[in-house]
């Protein structure tokens, strides 16, 4: 679906970019001209922008988000 019409930004560009980095609708105006023009799409921006984050992060595993599992292997002394 075309978010910004403007600049023919659909939900995937918006997806990648958030796959690429981007975590603010700022970052999505800077990258993809965004609500850069007459402003309509922000608020369905910022949906897909919530969306796509929601997502990447349901999906990351732990090393993806800095996470790295701690095993304690230490025995007691008997």
């Amino acid at each position: 679906m075309y978010v910004c019409v403007c600049n023919a930004v659909t939900e995937r560009h918006i997806g990648r970019a958030v796959s690429e980095g981007a975590k603010t609708l700022r970052d999505l105006r800077n990258t993809l001209g965004v609500a850069g023009e007459c402003g309509r799409c922000a608020c369905c921006a910022r949906d897909c922008l919530r969306s796509a984050l929601a997502e990447q992060t349901s999906t990351a595993t732990p090393s993806d988000i800095g996470l790295v599992p701690s095993f304690s292997f230490a025995t007691e002394a008997t």
